[in-house]
């Protein structure tokens, strides 16, 4: 297979679309932070600043300064290197936990009821401390990746609203972060101190969340790694979590020389795809019960542009360690229904929000919860794999 015209054509994407969209756009120049509510053609319509989505930022411009395209690119690093003076100052609790939001001035508006906020200051930092070498930033990744793994088992402390009616859930979002951020913070600080957190993630993720008999990954499972098929959270399966899921433990499989593990998360990869595929339009559902019962969530059906995102990258990995035509054979339909579907041809990036039929709802490029993230990321890590793929490299 030639992958040179995929190759040209996602860098590009990055370098002459997606970068200079959000570089032009997101800058608060005046306040500091970033505006991540950008209209279609990139005009702020909100100023409120979500703590994942500043973050996130942060740590994609830092990537990005470290990457094979960074070389004098200081632009892009004092934009990361600002955001996270803005974030750090007014964001931070002294327990080293970071609030949800804040309003453009930075002042809280919403309490640090998530620990991902926490987890994405952890990248962020990481990715500032690899891009600079500075002890500061090495300090901040520590504190809020201990910050992180501290919350896990009651994740929203104070400001839990459940009873203790509702049935305790083992979450694979908690898990599945961690899996990564743990791969993250070895590829950032060189350092040994969260191995042992990174592979009890890994495993709880395969062991406890893959359903054998549904062959699916259910996004909450009882403590005990039984499955609630009684209730709709319980059946509740994310196509596009679940491929992500995957290509993080691919990743980490990666780096321990483990093929067995490479191999599982192979098969997982694809039963997800099999499950996660609408045959009547194509692309990826965004939530669906593993029984094929009502859903919940009434935007269930619809198709979101991270889900792809995640695909894109679970094929790739899963076919560079591999090489097995399945997965390229995925990324060839997932690929294509990707970019004939979600990137705007007027005003550039992608759109976010479609209909089932692959239609957009809503013409926003950035809000609550897309950013500056899952695309750069996807351009970024598919450029890298097919690159590989392209050198003979493999596991």
């Amino acid at each position: 297979m030639n992958w040179q015209p995929y190759i040209d054509r996602y860098e590009k994407t990055l370098l002459e679309d997606v970068i200079p969209f959000w570089q032009n756009h997101c800058v608060d120049q005046e306040c500091g932070g970033y505006f991540t509510m950008l209209d279609r053609d990139g005009s702020v319509y909100d100023t409120t600043k979500y703590m994942w989505m500043q973050w996130r930022i942060v740590y994609v411009f830092a990537s990005l300064y470290r990457s094979r395209w960074g070389a004098g690119r200081e632009d892009w690093l004092k934009i990361a290197r600002d955001g996270y003076e803005f974030l750090y100052r007014h964001g931070r609790l002294e327990d080293g936990s970071y609030y949800f939001a804040l309003n453009r001035q930075g002042v809280p508006i919403c309490a640090p009821y998530s620990i991902f906020s926490d987890c994405f200051a952890a990248m962020g930092a990481a990715a500032m401390f690899a891009a600079t070498g500075e002890e500061k930033y090495l300090r901040e990744a520590q504190s809020a990746m201990q910050s992180y793994i501290r919350r896990m088992p009651n994740p929203k402390g104070r400001w839990e609203k459940g009873l203790p009616g509702r049935q305790k859930r083992l979450s694979l979002g908690s898990y599945m972060i961690l899996a990564n951020l743990g791969c993250v913070m070895k590829e950032c600080l060189g350092s040994d101190e969260f191995d042992a957190e990174t592979d009890r993630a890994v495993r709880t993720v395969m062991d406890r969340f893959y359903n054998p008999q549904l062959r699916v990954i259910f996004e909450n499972v009882n403590p005990d790694g039984s499955f609630d098929l009684e209730s709709c959270e319980g059946r509740f399966v994310n196509p596009g979590h679940g491929l992500e899921s995957m290509w993080f433990v691919l990743q980490y499989a990666e780096r321990i020389g483990d093929k067995a593990l490479a191999a599982r998360a192979c098969d997982y990869i694809d039963d997800l795809f099999e499950f996660g595929t609408d045959k009547q339009y194509g692309g990826i559902y965004y939530f669906m019960d593993a029984l094929g019962k009502p859903h919940l969530e009434l935007q269930y059906d619809m198709k979101l542009w991270w889900p792809h995102n995640e695909a894109i990258i679970a094929a790739l990995f899963a076919y560079k360690l591999s090489g097995e035509e399945r997965f390229l054979e995925r990324f060839k339909t997932v690929d294509q229904w990707a970019w004939s579907h979600f990137p705007d041809p007027e005003y550039g990036e992608w759109f976010a929000y479609l209909n089932r039929r692959g239609e957009p709802t809503h013409m926003l490029k950035g809000g609550k919860w897309k950013t500056f993230f899952h695309l750069p990321r996807c351009l970024m890590k598919s450029s890298e794999l097919m690159r590989q793929i392209q050198s003979g490299q493999s596991c």
